[in-house]
């Protein structure tokens, strides 16, 4: 991937590892588009980092993806690269979901619905562009699934899937299709507190920017890239054993 002089739109931008990403994309001399839906929060990093073009929107809803490719498109005719990385992670025990399902529905919405409709949007202006290029963000529990994150794990494995299918489909145009696989990084994902156990955050985006520019497809950390070529019984087994540790506290 080029990694200057593009223009990039970079969902879930306003915190973790998306403002990690803006932050060095700035300094490579790009210009840098974050989502993310709260406003004042955008508005702080706005005072923070004036380089940082921002837009409010909640990716879960279709009217506001809609618009933001509307606005984006409008105002950034140039943009080229699509940085799918905006996420939602709820625990949750499946033998006791007492909420509403709009609780859960709204995860599989970001997740999920987010990432593919927004390809689907942006895709055919990306495609008339210089080095255009589509980067998902899935997390190494695609492949070995965290079981008390369930519905994060699927819907990560769905947008790995559709990543996969989108390479192969647009092998014969100009455009790069990247994947990157977190591994619990230490964020607000989940909530305050959750991951502090996770990789120091600006380790894993100085790693994810270094890789970025070597033209790989599939980009892990700590060793979230290798588990792409375990086998099916292989991946279960390792859940299985990340599950146990996970309800021992170890």
């Amino acid at each position: 991937m080029k990694i200057s002089g593009n223009t990039i739109l970079i969902t879930g931008g306003a915190s973790g590892i998306g403002l990690a990403l803006a932050e060095r994309f700035v300094q490579a001399g790009n210009t840098v588009i974050i989502c993310g839906r709260r406003a004042d929060k955008l508005q702080e990093l706005k005072e923070r980092y004036p380089d940082i073009h921002t837009v409010a929107c909640d990716l879960s809803v279709e009217s506001h993806r809609l618009e933001l490719f509307r606005k984006v498109t409008s105002e950034f005719p140039g943009l080229n690269v699509l940085i799918n990385n905006a996420g939602i992670q709820q625990r949750v025990h499946l033998l006791e979901a007492e909420k509403e399902w709009e609780y859960y529905r709204q995860e599989i919405s970001t997740n999920v619905d987010a990432p593919i409709h927004l390809t689907l949007l942006f895709m055919p202006h990306l495609l008339k562009q210089p080095d255009p290029v589509i980067v998902n963000v899935t997390s190494g529990l695609s492949i070995t699934p965290g079981a008390w994150v369930p519905i994060y794990s699927s819907t990560k494995a769905a947008i790995h899937s559709f990543t996969v299918s989108l390479r192969i489909q647009l092998a014969q145009t100009n455009a790069k299709v990247i994947e990157v696989l977190p591994p619990a990084v230490n964020t607000d994902l989940g909530g305050a507190g959750l991951h502090t156990f996770g990789a120091p955050l600006d380790e894993f985006a100085d790693s994810v920017f270094r890789e970025l520019q070597t033209g790989k497809e599939e980009i892990g950390y700590g060793g979230t890239e290798e588990r792409l070529h375990l086998s099916a019984i292989q991946a279960r087994e390792t859940a299985a054993r990340m599950y146990d540790g996970f309800r021992s506290g170890t």
